[in-house]
């Protein structure tokens, strides 16, 4: 990564058509959960003061301005973790003004804060509203406490409902629910009751992920000293299949294999630049960033993050070049995640044939395919990463 952080000339060449989005990671937890894997340290590990790391990311926001070099209306923002909520509400709000006044924000920009539930209040929401922010995304897990325990979730089954509602009540426009299925332990019951309580609350989106084992994690530890199993990719089926039914029937509808929303304005506007190939630039210790087929990731430690940025040096620990190749895989394995599908005139080699053998095992949309698209049916999603390495075979 050059310490000036340009960019090659190609990443530059149209960019002001392409849609751009910030990304900032707030890496404090007031404690790690068990499970997470993310690049997140609690107040004794970071290194950095929160008062620190703000003076930081401000000045990694004027550093980007510079690289960029030209005004790109930011389309979407998203503060992600660790828990940005436990900064202060005026720090977030002074960031996403920098962000403003370095690019400028879209007249209809999605502004958006992960937070934990126990970690905001009335209060401290009302003040976000008012900065800017158009939408939060909770992380509620589950409503069964012998789950909550496992994952080492420090809010009570409740409070991420309660956070919800008061998230309506500040004025949020779009209010997510993050769930996570198939934790040991974890009753088909549990489950109903977590999908019930996250309808009950509201929102006009939620998101179900399966519990992942990460290397590395405290839970990855239990698991190998077989204090806690495995999760079984078969209770996942079945807890895929019951967030499918229950959100479905609640008005909530699948956009991409992880996510359903109540409509198209409640979708996640900055994952979908994700997972459509937009631009977006990553402010933070660890935070990822692409800018027209170039791709970089920042040091992790933050206490090293700021240094650097003190300095006046990029932050970046490494970057690639994607090839045209890269991006066709990418493409093919993120847009079949989605409801809107790929075009299977899109697919190259040996694409079109498996698009073929997977409309007749039932796991691509027929109606879909007669107009030319690939589009999961429910079973397909089920299986969707064995039919996406059957279309880049």
């Amino acid at each position: 990564m050059p310490p000036t952080g340009e960019l090659p000339g190609s990443a530059l060449d149209g960019a002001a058509d392409r849609p751009f989005g910030v990304y900032l990671h707030v890496p404090f937890c007031a404690s790690r959960c068990g499970y997470c894997d993310f690049n997140t340290y609690t107040p004794t590990e970071s290194g950095l003061d929160q008062t620190d790391y703000v003076t930081a990311a401000l000045a990694e926001i004027a550093f980007a301005r510079r690289v960029l070099g030209t005004d790109r209306p930011v389309r979407t923002v998203f503060v992600g973790g660790g828990t940005p909520t436990l900064l202060p509400p005026g720090d977030l709000a002074r960031l996403l003004a920098a962000i403003d006044d370095a690019w400028g924000l879209a007249p209809d920009a999605e502004v958006t804060t992960e937070a934990n539930p126990e970690s905001v209040n009335p209060a401290s929401l009302k003040t976000l509203r008012e900065a800017g922010f158009t939408r939060i995304s909770l992380g509620m897990q589950s409503t069964a406490p012998h789950v909550l325990r496992l994952l080492e979730r420090r809010h009570t089954p409740g409070r991420a409902a309660e956070a919800a509602q008061e998230a309506r009540a500040a004025g949020f426009e779009h209010v997510n629910l993050d769930l996570i299925y198939g934790t040991p332990g974890e009753t088909a019951a549990d489950f109903d009751r977590s999908l019930a309580a996250a309808v009950a609350a509201g929102v006009d989106h939620v998101s179900a992920y399966s519990l992942i084992v990460e290397e590395g994690t405290r839970l990855a530890g239990r698991v190998r000293r077989g204090e806690v199993p495995m999760p079984s990719d078969d209770v996942a089926a079945d807890r895929y299949l019951a967030a499918e039914t229950a959100l479905d029937a609640a008005g909530l509808h699948w956009y991409e294999v992880s996510n359903w929303a109540a409509d198209d304005a409640a979708r996640c506007a900055h994952n979908l630049l994700y997972w459509t190939g937009g631009d977006w630039w990553g402010i933070g210790p660890g935070a990822h960033s692409h800018v027209g087929g170039v791709r970089w990731w920042n040091v992790k430690r933050p206490a090293h993050y700021a240094k650097l940025i003190a300095e006046g040096v990029s932050p970046g620990a490494g970057r690639e070049l994607l090839t045209g190749e890269d991006r066709y895989v990418e493409d093919v394995m993120l847009r079949l995640r989605l409801a809107s599908g790929i075009a299977l005139a899109d697919l190259r080699d040996g694409g079109p044939p498996a698009a073929r053998t997977a409309l007749a095992d039932g796991l691509l949309d027929p109606h879909e395919y007669a107009a030319g698209r690939a589009v999961l049916t429910l079973r397909g999603r089920l299986l969707a990463d064995a039919v996406i390495r059957d279309l880049l075979t």
